[in-house]
Parts: C-alpha cells; sequence; structure tokens
C-alpha cells in the first residue's frame, strides 16, 4: 500500500502540473470561440494538427526511451548525455530542412508561410524541451516540473487576452506585432511562452557531463522507433477528423466539431495526468514484489475514477457549456461530447495496459496496435463523413479506441500477464457509459434523472469496493 500511496502521491503533483495549466488554457476556449468566427477557429486547430505530426517526427519516440533506460542503466550520466546530444542535433537538422523547404511543405500542409514559420519556431522548441523535463519527471521533481508547466501557460493566457481580449487587450502590444489576422495572435503567444520555457530548462543542458555513447543511442532508437509510429498513428486518430472535416464538410463545422471535441478535455487532463505519473512509477517499480498486482489495482482505480468524470461531464454538460462556449454557432456538433468522452477513457484504459510491451521491450506491438486504430480511422471517416457528417468522426474515435484497448488486453495476457479484476472493470465502465449515454439521448439530458444515475453508481462502487477503499485509507 505504501507503494500505491507514493504512486497516487506524484500523480497528484503531476495532474495539477497538467491539470491546471490545461485547464486554465481550455478557458481561452470561451475567448476563441468568442473572437474568432467558426472558420477562424478551423484555422486554429488545423495548425496545431500539423504541430503535432512535427512532435512526433521530430522527438522519435525520445522521450519514453529515455525513460526506459535511464531507469535501467546503471551510468546515468552517458544515458542522459546521449539522449540530450542527439535530440539537440536531429533538432537543429531538422529545423533546417523545414525552413528551406518552407514553401512546398506550407502550401502541401495547407498553411500560409506566416503561420508555417511560427508553427515550425514552436516545434523545434518543444522538441528541445523534452528531455529537461522527461529528466525532471525520472528523477522524481513534479513540484519543478509543475511551476515551470504552469508559469509556460500563464504566459499563454496573459499573452491572449492582451492580444485579443476587447475588455483587457492592449492595443500597443498588437501594433508591435502588427498582424492582420486574430489567429495569428494565438501562435505568437505560443511561441513566447515556449522561448520563455526553453530558457527556464536551459541549465539542464548543461547537466550532464557531455558523454556520447553510440551503443546507448542505438538501444535508444530500437526502442524509440516504433514508440514514434504508434506516435502518428495516435495523432491520426485524435486528429484525422479536423483534418478532413474542413475539405469535406466545410470550415465553418470543422470549428463547430473543433470546439466540441474541446468539451471533452476534461477526460484528456484525467488521462494525461495519470500517464505523467505513471510513466516514469511503472518502469522504476517493475522489479518490485507483486508490481503486477500493484498494476492491476491502479487499473481498477482509474476505471472507476475515469468513469466517474464521464457520467458527471455528461450529466452537468448544460452546466458546464456556457462556461466554455457561448455562440450558438459552435453548438452545431454538441452531441458528439459522449462518445468522444467515452472513446477518450477507452484510451486511457489502452494506456494503462500497454504497460506490458514497454517493460518486456516490445514496443513495436504499441506500433501494430496503433495502426490498426489509425487504418480505422481513416477507413470509416472516408466512407461514413459523406454519409452521416461530423457524427462519424466521433464514432470511428471511439471503434478505434475500443479496439486498440481490447487488443492490448488480449496481447498483455499472454506477453506479461497481470491480474486484472476485468469483471469490476467491466461492469464500470458498461454501466457508466450506459447511464451516460439514457440520460443524454433518451432523456434529453435531464439533469435530475442524471443525477440520480450518478448516485446509484456512487453507491454501487462504495458497497462493491468499500473493504478496499477502508484499507487504503487506513494504510495512507
Amino acid at each position: 500500500m505504501s507503494v500505491l500511496k507514493s504512486f497516487f502521491k506524484d500523480t497528484v503533483i503531476y495532474g495539477l502540473a497538467i491539470v491546471l495549466p490545461r485547464l486554465i488554457n481550455f478557458l481561452l476556449v470561451r475567448l476563441h470561440t468568442d473572437v474568432l468566427p467558426n472558420e477562424g477557429y478551423s484555422e486554429n486547430t488545423e495548425f496545431y494538427v500539423v504541430a503535432a505530426f512535427f512532435n512526433v517526427i521530430l522527438t522519435y519516440g525520445m522521450e519514453t526511451s529515455f525513460f526506459r533506460f535511464f531507469s535501467k542503466n546503471k551510468d546515468k550520466n552517458k544515458v542522459l548525455s546521449t539522449a540530450m546530444i542527439t535530440i539537440v542535433l536531429s533538432t537543429f537538422i531538422f529545423g533546417a530542412l523545414l525552413f528551406l523547404f518552407r514553401i512546398p511543405i506550407s502550401e502541401t500542409l495547407r498553411i500560409n508561410t506566416e503561420f508555417y514559420t511560427l508553427l515550425v519556431g514552436i516545434t523545434l522548441i518543444d522538441t528541445l524541451i523534452v528531455i529537461p523535463f522527461a529528466y525532471l519527471r525520472v528523477t522524481g521533481k513534479p513540484i519543478k516540473f509543475a511551476l515551470i508547466k504552469l508559469l509556460n501557460v500563464l504566459v499563454i493566457v496573459a499573452l491572449n487576452v492582451l492580444l485579443l481580449s476587447k475588455a483587457y487587450g492592449s492595443e500597443r502590444l498588437r501594433q508591435l506585432f502588427n498582424v492582420d489576422n486574430n489567429v495569428e495572435y494565438i501562435f505568437i503567444a505560443n511561441l513566447i511562452a515556449s522561448a520563455v520555457v526553453l530558457v527556464l530548462v536551459s541549465p539542464y543542458f548543461f547537466k550532464a557531463k557531455l558523454q556520447f555513447d553510440t551503443h546507448i543511442l542505438k538501444q535508444l532508437l530500437n526502442y524509440g522507433w516504433p514508440i514514434m509510429v504508434a506516435g502518428l498513428a495516435f495523432v491520426i486518430n485524435e486528429n484525422l477528423d479536423k483534418w478532413l472535416l474542413p475539405e469535406m464538410e466545410g470550415e465553418f463545422v470543422n470549428g463547430a466539431y473543433s470546439a466540441c471535441y474541446k468539451l471533452a478535455v476534461f477526460m484528456t487532463l484525467f488521462i494525461q495526468a495519470f500517464r505523467m505519473g505513471a510513466e516514469p512509477f511503472f518502469f522504476n517499480h517493475s522489479d518490485k514484489e507483486n508490481a503486477t498486482q500493484t498494476y492491476a489495482t491502479i487499473l481498477k482505480y482509474f476505471t472507476i475514477v475515469g468513469a466517474l468524470g464521464l457520467m458527471i461531464v455528461v450529466i452537468y454538460i448544460d452546466v458546464l457549456r456556457p462556461i466554455f462556449i457561448k455562440k450558438e454557432s459552435y453548438l452545431l456538433a454538441l452531441d458528439i461530447v459522449p462518445i468522444v468522452l467515452l472513446a477518450n477513457l477507452c484510451l486511457g484504459i489502452y494506456h494503462n495496459l500497454s504497460i506490458w510491451y514497454k517493460l518486456t521491450d516490445r514496443t513495436r506491438f504499441g506500433m501494430y496496435i496503433s495502426i490498426v486504430g489509425a487504418a480505422i480511422t481513416i477507413a470509416f471517416n472516408l466512407i461514413f463523413i459523406p454519409k452521416i457528417g461530423f457524427m462519424a468522426c466521433a464514432y470511428a474515435t471511439l471503434i478505434a479506441y475500443g479496439l486498440m484497448m481490447l487488443i492490448s488486453y488480449a496481447l498483455g495476457r499472454k506477453y506479461y500477464p497481470v491480474p486484472y479484476d476485468i469483471n469490476r472493470i467491466g461492469i464500470y465502465l458498461l454501466l457508466s457509459a450506459g447511464l451516460s449515454f439514457i440520460t443524454y439521448y433518451y432523456f434529453d439530458r435531464d439533469i435530475l434523472i442524471g443525477t440520480v444515475f450518478l448516485l446509484f453508481y456512487i453507491a454501487l462502487i462504495a458497497f462493491l469496493e468499500k473493504k478496499e477503499l477502508q484499507l487504503l485509507l487506513k494504510r495512507s
């Protein structure tokens, strides 16, 4: 239980490091949807879709590789130095190529040249800070990690308000940048905030004595390249819809879809917070006694909390939605929210289950599973967007992540058996999804009925998990 206590403590801190900044940043959705038309919000979304692809390619799985070999290698300085040198050199090489071929690349990606320059700048900086942030996580410095992340988003929010807000904006600051498109101000704010973070983590570039080990590099790359391919497949699963919709349904529809998709951010934040604490924990405790039982317990409570979050957001969507999206033009796609929330919960369970191929160094299986998910996403979107519009995108995401979850569980039983309580996990997942969907679609978002369902779900958890919860609380 002391191991679980340590895990939950780190997860809470990392959760604050991810959730609080992202939640603050999420408040910008209201500012952006108030200031930008649907088409402008679509343009903003497409920018960050491309940035996500660039980030995966430029980091090529090095972050997870670094976790793996820093934890298991006795000469940790050599691993840190090799990873740092590799990332810095490759970033400058990629950066030079991206700038050299900026015109053909920007035309292919449907991004104007001014936006493209900002995109490359943001991506390069975000790549450079990957290893310093990973070092903070793997060496157990969550508070410093959290403070830097928080400062980053505060700078982004402050600049967005000063550049976009009618009530609190600064005309002098807007004149300093002298741009015509409000969307470009968003990208400028992001670039400045990323530069501030780079300055803050710059001392970690000199943390290790310079050593470059080709054997370690080979291990890092062999372990990491399947993760990169899996990352690209994940970006396809997460973002292809927002890339296809402008072409197939128009920028207006994509703007509404992208804004409503943001309402699933509560589940996304929960998953990201969990991963920040879980990934180094899983690696560092893999050789401990009863490690698999610990992993099983963690997944059960992850599902309980995630399913509870699903119900809360769906049941009280009419209370939460006006805080973040007020314009009626953006509510066109509100019906995707329950489906996307459930899809993201399945993704979170998949990330829990994926520990089997990371601990057994079978990262290629992660790549294969992600490719299957990406293939489903591509096929389903291309076939069904013309027939049922943007709802096809939500269904594709749910089917892809649900199938990835099931495949990972089946393979994990063979290569790294973990005694997951599948019966309880299945009950919590299916019951919460069923009650949420009934409340939203059948009872037309009736809050009273939804609240009754929520209380029933909480009572069921208390009844089934009473003894274990009492033991956890007592040991804590």
